[in-house]
């Protein structure tokens, strides 16, 4: 596959500066990229690398400037890249079409039109897979559960019972949706499994990284909103609330009951305790713990969380705790200094 600039502009919407007739045969990182690559550059501080860069030709925001080098301007240089990748790569999701002679299928399981269920995956009774869904090799599907339109399941996916999963939901591989909530109560100092009978609900366009454990609720349901992507390495407790479009980076950790506002973010390894609320459109960096409810439209930092300003001025203080000590004991010297004067001259 190639193209030339020019065409390539026109898919993304771009402005070329430069050659327009340039043969661009493939797309590559801007350290890796080769002759005939295209790369892309969207942060200033990765300027220095155009100088450096054997590709081509980049895609740049539509200020930058790349002397001695042929660009294409657009607003969103990630976006137009992402929508080049289809152009240049055809990826084969899957080798295998159809039911596979291998699969376990279970009594009254309705199965939509072009429908794909991989080798040795098993699916139980009156379950439902909408059309065109793709449930790669090895998954389990349990008895109940609905999975919508468009979806794909890469191999070794566990679906419990009951779960209900909308259209266009793509899970990678190792991950598990609906296993039991982790509850116990103690009887006599023995800790007693409490039943967990409710289910998760995941929305449309929803997107769920590799080992990510969903946990049904013990009543009601764990919801997944609309639009929201999880990375890998997430765990998600009994009845938690997420809701559209919110990003949920690897080793985040909510416990039980937490209610998530819309477009949160979550960088990696947050921890956040059970039954708070984080409102819409909060950011919590990474690594922060998170023990009372979070105000919309804030940002949070710390272990405790704390409001960031405030967090990055504590974390200032702590950087210079070192000196704070040599200052201290200078001072604590100059005291018994004066105090040995004071005792000598009375």
């Amino acid at each position: 596959m190639q193209k030339t600039l020019s065409q390539i502009a026109q898919i993304v919407k771009g402005e070329v500066v430069g050659d327009e007739n340039l043969i661009i045969t493939g797309l590559s990182g801007i350290q890796e990229a080769q002759s005939g690559d295209l790369t892309f550059i969207e942060n200033e501080k990765y300027l220095p690398l155009v100088q450096h860069t054997k590709a081509s030709a980049l895609i740049t925001p539509r200020h930058f400037e790349c002397p001695g080098k042929s660009i294409v301007r657009t607003e969103n240089p990630t976006l137009a890249f992402s929508a080049l990748i289809g152009v240049f790569v055809k990826p084969e999701l899957s080798l295998f079409k159809g039911i596979h002679p291998t699969a376990l299928i279970g009594k009254k399981v309705d199965l939509g039109q072009n429908v794909t269920v991989g080798p040795y995956t098993v699916i139980e009774d009156h379950g439902r897979i909408g059309e065109n869904t793709v449930i790669s090799g090895g998954c389990y599907v349990g008895h109940h559960t609905t999975i919508g339109n468009n979806c794909l399941l890469y191999p070794h996916v566990s679906v419990r019972e009951y779960t209900q999963i909308g259209d266009r939901v793509m899970i990678h591989s190792g991950s598990v949706i609906g296993s039991d909530g982790f509850g116990y109560t103690q009887v006599n100092g023995k800790h007693q499994k409490i039943p967990q009978i409710g289910i998760v609900f995941i929305e449309d366009d929803v997107e769920i990284g590799a080992n990510v454990t969903i946990d049904r609720a013990r009543i009601n349901k764990t919801v997944i909103g609309r639009g929201t992507k999880i990375d890998n390495l997430v765990q998600i407790a009994h009845n938690v609330i997420v809701g559209e479009d919110c990003i949920i980076i690897s080793q985040v950790g909510i416990s039980g009951s937490v209610n998530i506002g819309k477009g949160v973010i979550l960088a990696g390894q947050v921890g956040i305790a059970g039954h708070l609320s984080i409102g819409e459109g909060a950011i919590i960096a990474a690594k922060s713990g998170i023990h009372k409810s979070v105000p919309p439209h804030t940002q949070i930092f710390g272990y405790p969380g704390q409001p960031m300003d405030k967090a990055r001025k504590i974390n200032a203080c702590i950087q210079r705790l070192p000196d704070y000590v040599k200052k201290i004991q200078e001072l604590q010297k100059k005291i018994e200094a004066l105090e040995k004067k004071i005792y000598s001259s009375d």
